[in-house]
């Protein structure tokens, strides 16, 4: 199989550059040159916002184009009317932020979705998504494979979250826990991502999947205890009444990454019918495996993860959490 990646280099891209390569496939990043993609790699370097910026792809041909883009809809538009004729499919990680606010538990690939234009310029996460689903439909029909991916964690992670939690339970002491212990979680390693992707484009799937692990593969509980005893075990985890946090003004997801209270949000975003996604192969490793692999890496970096310039830093200020430990 040839595959052509477009980014490759970071998060996302990087696992399923990384997995294509495992698997002996022939694959080619196209991307701005910013960070060196995996070793095994051909190269090709363009810009795909500026004007040109797609001329090193004028040639060639692939079995499968994969693309993370989470722009401008345009950039998706113009690669894949630039490849419809000589790539066999088009796989785009898209997001569930596509779903119309909010979606009910339960949902699937069926629900209202966000407004978005192919010709767009980039408004905002949800619609940029979707306008960019729309312009590999136009452009691969039936060809085009959206991977609308949830939260997304594991190894390369360029946001935040799960670094976050790892570096403070490995400061020890009494850590703010947000409750309750039971509350479940939806996301999905990044490489669970990248397998299930490259093997769903070559066995032929199209259109629109949710990929995330099933509701309830992981809770609050599970998560921040692998973190502690990855992490040394020196953390005391205090869990705390989420209606206390609420009324103190702690931001669910940003101060406390991943955490969302029972509701209507944690619905849309922890709720999700992944049945069609299960049919299609999807395997979700122990969240246990996603956090030893993420400290593991993490490690190797000094504990300092990369952050996506666009993405302020998740997390809890310590004096902050000093003071709310006491609710």
């Amino acid at each position: 199989m040839k595959l052509l990646m477009l980014g490759g280099t970071e998060f996302v891209g990087r696992a399923i550059t990384e997995d294509a390569l495992d698997r002996g496939w022939e694959v080619t990043v196209f991307h701005r040159g910013h960070h060196a993609p995996p070793p095994g790699t051909r190269a090709l370097h363009g810009d795909r916002t500026a004007p040109g910026g797609l001329d090193a792809l004028a040639e060639g041909e692939w079995d499968l184009v994969a693309d993370t883009w989470g722009g401008a809809p345009t950039a998706v538009r113009d690669s894949a009317r630039l490849l419809r004729e000589r790539a066999g499919r088009y796989a785009y990680v898209s997001s569930r932020s596509v779903y119309a606010y909010p979606a009910p538990a339960g949902q699937d690939e069926s629900g209202p979705l966000v407004e978005g234009s192919p010709d767009a310029a980039s408004i905002a996460y949800a619609e940029d998504k979707r306008g960019a689903e729309l312009a590999a439909l136009e452009a691969f029909g039936d060809r085009a494979l959206l991977v609308r991916a949830g939260l997304i964690l594991g190894p390369y992670e360029n946001v935040g979250r799960l670094p976050w939690w790892l570096n403070r339970t490995a400061r020890g002491g009494p850590v703010l826990a947000p409750g309750p212990r039971e509350l479940p979680l939806q996301y999905i390693d990044v490489r669970d991502l990248a397998r299930w992707t490259l093997d769903a484009a070559r066995a032929g799937h199209g259109g629109a999947y949710d990929l995330v692990s099933p509701a309830g593969h992981a809770t609050m509980g599970s998560l921040l205890e692998a973190c502690a005893a990855t992490t040394g075990g020196a953390a005391e985890l205090r869990w705390t009444d989420p209606a206390a946090l609420l009324e103190a003004g702690v931001q669910p997801w940003t101060e406390l990454p991943v955490w969302i209270p029972e509701g209507e949000a944690h619905g849309h975003m922890h709720g999700g019918d992944v049945s069609k996604a299960l049919a299609a192969g999807l395997k979700c490793r122990p969240v246990e495996e996603t956090v030893a692999d993420t400290w593991a890496w993490l490690q190797s970096l000094g504990g300092v993860a990369p952050q996506r310039a666009d993405r302020p830093a998740p997390g809890l200020d310590a004096q902050r959490e000093t003071a709310l430990l006491g609710l």
